[in-house]
């Protein structure tokens, strides 16, 4: 279900191990599964089998990629940064479901290690570890790396890193919200308000999302077919614009060899 969501709303969807083989097991309309009713391509709407649960290195990979190839960041030694950048700029979310093993535990860590947030099956919670934030308590100030100053954003983008999900309808409204960053742009803000407005509405039986108005930075930020009544609830609580960050970095807020230089780009 999770996959046919996400698919459908054009996410890249790639799939190992366990998830991949119970994703070919449900069938859709015309008897058809996922892997039938999608196109296998690494791009909007495709859903992938990338292999066995080790492939994951493939998928934390193309993150990787990301930051080599458009950031131009250099890729020996430099972990910290490209950590950094996931984190800050790559719009990525894991899932982990189901009754979990210590290796598929392992292999969320090693996402979260990366810098990309994951949603875990409820099961996970008896591991005992996760990585979660309090919103409005926590602090969010980022480094911008162009203006070299840091900055109070007070935006919790993305909010937890290690998160459970009680049900799977809770993980679905849980993972575009993973999905937001700070650099967004106004387009891809929009997009991604919009499948977490749309995906709560039709999960959590209607209304908007109690934290929305810590997303919406500017009025471009809303979603067209929601404008009318974000808008009405943005001026029923107050809510003020705020600047977007260009070049967000946690590099230069604690104490690292890493010189600020290394991330920009």
């Amino acid at each position: 279900d999770m996959v046919y969501e996400f698919a459908r709303r054009k996410y890249i969807v790639v799939l190992t191990g366990c998830a991949a083989m119970v994703a070919g097991m449900k069938k859709f309309q015309d008897g058809k599964t996922v892997y039938e009713l999608f196109p296998p391509d690494f791009d909007a709407g495709g859903v992938v089998n990338v292999g066995s649960c080790v492939s994951n290195a493939h998928i934390t990979g193309a993150a990787i990629k990301i930051a080599n190839i458009f950031a131009a960041l250099p890729l020996r030694a430099n972990y910290e940064v490209m950590a950094d950048y996931v984190l800050n700029r790559v719009g990525a979310c894991g899932v982990a479901w189901g009754a979990m093993s210590q290796k598929a535990a392992s292999i969320g860590t090693g996402c979260n290690r990366l810098g990309v947030p994951v949603v875990l099956g409820p099961h996970s919670s008896k591991y005992r570890r996760l990585y979660l934030s309090r919103k409005e308590e926590d602090d969010w100030r980022v480094m911008d790396a162009r203006k070299r100053e840091i900055v109070d954003t007070g935006e919790p983008s993305p909010e937890h890193i290690a998160y459970v999900a009680e049900t799977k309808e809770k993980a679905m409204v849980m993972i575009p919200k993973l999905c937001i960053r700070k650099n967004d742009t106004p387009q891809g803000r929009s997009i991604k308000l919009n499948h977490y407005i749309s995906l709560y509405k039709k999960y959590m039986g209607g209304g908007l999302p109690e934290d929305l108005h810590l997303f919406v930075r500017r009025d471009a930020d809303i979603p067209l077919v929601y404008k009318k009544e974000v808008r009405i609830h943005l001026k029923e609580i107050g809510w003020q614009p705020k600047e977007p960050v260009g070049l967000p970095t946690f590099i230069g807020t604690y104490p690292t060899k890493v010189p600020l230089e290394a991330v920009i780009h």
